[in-house]
C-alpha cells in the first residue's frame, strides 16, 4: 500500500513538473518563448523558494540600483540588456517590469535585448503567471501612460478581478478611473486602498480637488 502510495505521489510530482516546464517553454506570439535554451529561469517572483539564492544572484548581478534607475548597465553600457536579462530570468519581477515601462516611456532603444518591446515584457509576465495582478496593474499604467486608454481599462479591471482588495491595485485602478472621470468609481477604490493602509495621500488629494471643482 505504501509503494502505492509512493508511486501515486511520484507520478502526481512528475505531472505537476512537466506542466510548469510547459508553461515555461510556450511561446509568446511575437515577444519570444518564455524558455529558450540555455535561459537561467524563468522563475515566479513570488515563489519563496526562488526568491532566494536565484533572485539575489540576479539582482546582484544585472538589476543593480543603477540598472532600476536608468542610470547605466551592469554588465553593459545600457540598462537594457540588464533589465532584458532580470525579466527573462523572472517574467513577473515587479519592478524591472515597472523600470523597462520607464525605459521605453523615455524613448530607450530595445535593439540589444532579446525582448523587442516593453509591451512584449508584460505580455511574457501575463503568459508566465496569469493570475498575477500587480504585474497586469503595472501593464495598465504603462498602457495609459501611452495614450491607450481602453486597453489600460482592461488590464486594470482584470488585476481588480484578481485581487479586489490589494491596496495597490486599488489606488492605482483610482488614479486611473478619476483621471477617466469616473469620480464615483475612483472614490470606491480610494476607499479600499486606504483601508488596506496605502501611505501615499495623491489619490485622497485628487478626488479632494475633483470634488471641489465639482461643486463649484
Amino acid at each position: 500500500m505504501r509503494s502505492s502510495k509512493n508511486s501515486a505521489a511520484t507520478f502526481l510530482g512528475l505531472l505537476i513538473f512537466t506542466s510548469v516546464k510547459l508553461a515555461s517553454a510556450q511561446a509568446v506570439p511575437g515577444c519570444g518563448n518564455l524558455q529558450s535554451q540555455g535561459q537561467f529561469g524563468p522563475f515566479d517572483y513570488y515563489d519563496p523558494e526562488a526568491k532566494g539564492v536565484s533572485l539575489s544572484l540576479v539582482e546582484g548581478r544585472h538589476f543593480t540600483p543603477e540598472v532600476e534607475q536608468l542610470v547605466r548597465g551592469k554588465t553593459s553600457v545600457s540598462p537594457i540588456e540588464d533589465l532584458d536579462y532580470t525579466l527573462r530570468a523572472f517574467p513577473n519581477h515587479p519592478r524591472a517590469l515597472n523600470a523597462v515601462a520607464r525605459w521605453a516611456l523615455q524613448g530607450g532603444s530595445f535593439q540589444t535585448a532579446m525582448v523587442p518591446s516593453a509591451d512584449c515584457y508584460f505580455r511574457r509576465a501575463i503568459a508566465f503567471r496569469p493570475e498575477d495582478a500587480i504585474a497586469r496593474m503595472l501593464f495598465g499604467t504603462y498602457l495609459w501612460k501611452r495614450g491607450k486608454d481602453s486597453e489600460a481599462a482592461i488590464q486594470y479591471e482584470e488585476a481588480f478581478r484578481l485581487a479586489p482588495t490589494s491596496a495597490e491595485v486599488n489606488y492605482n485602478a483610482g488614479l486611473f478611473f478619476l483621471k477617466q472621470g469616473d469620480l464615483a468609481r475612483a472614490k470606491k477604490h480610494a476607499e479600499v486602498a486606504y483601508a488596506g493602509g496605502y501611505p501615499l495621500p495623491g489619490l485622497r488629494n485628487k478626488i479632494a480637488a475633483a470634488e471641489s471643482k465639482a461643486a463649484r
